[in-house]
């Protein structure tokens, strides 16, 4: 079973693992196709989960048509996310709050590592009211390629001066979980989703259903 006293930092995701940002985007990406013609379905917006922008955009051609219009697409879902989270927030994944706690008392190093762009991924900490909370934040723009290659985790590592084969990567989606297996660092799979990919369950060393459950079980 792992112990956090097994490791020497512990390396988050952000969307979808420790910010409930992904029901944000869901909703802001059904408002815009919905604005332009189109119809995206909850299943396919959850696909996109953990995914870089890149990498959403080309499924969003695969499924809609090489005429698909991204510029509109990101003008208008942009603006509709924005609308949305300023009514509503985000909200923090259960159990971020106590593992946190559980980091600090035990003196243990963390660090974000997020396929967002760094603007992004500030602006959903400021939305969230955890924007001083990592002192070191890796993002997508800082690494030649994102998940599920390994370079933002092997990053983060360096930056934190401590072997990526004693870092407790915790991540929610399948391309998270892939990267952190190419980069060699031990991985938490705590899905976001209610469809499970089974090559994560595979890959991750531990699969639990919250952080509050994984606080519980490093402890």
């Amino acid at each position: 079973m792992l112990k956090l006293a097994d490791f020497s930092a512990v390396i988050f995701d952000m969307d979808g693992l420790v910010l409930d940002t992904e029901s944000t985007y869901c909703i802001a990406w059904q408002q815009a196709a919905s604005a332009m013609g189109y119809d995206f379905s909850d299943d396919f917006c959850l696909s996109l989960s953990g995914l870089h922008y890149q990498d959403i955009e080309l499924k969003l051609l695969d499924a809609c048509g090489g005429e698909f219009d991204l510029q509109t697409f990101n003008r208008l879902s942009g603006e509709c996310w924005r609308d949305y989270v300023k009514c509503n927030g985000i909200k923090i994944k259960h159990g971020f709050t106590g593992l946190l706690d559980l980091l600090v008392r035990q003196n243990m190093p963390y660090c974000l590592a997020t396929n967002s762009r760094t603007v992004n991924a500030l602006e959903c900490l400021e939305l969230a009211g955890i924007n001083g909370v990592f002192s070191v934040i890796v993002t997508r723009d800082h690494v030649q390629h994102g998940k599920p290659e390994p370079d933002v985790f092997l990053h983060a590592a360096t930056l934190l001066q401590v072997d990526i084969k004693r870092c407790l990567v915790l991540e929610d989606s399948h391309a998270g979980i892939v990267a952190a297996a190419r980069a060699g660092a031990v991985s938490v799979f705590i899905p976001s989703t209610a469809q499970v990919d089974p090559l994560a369950v595979e890959l991750c060393d531990l699969m639990v259903g919250d952080l509050a459950q994984l606080t519980d079980v490093i402890a």
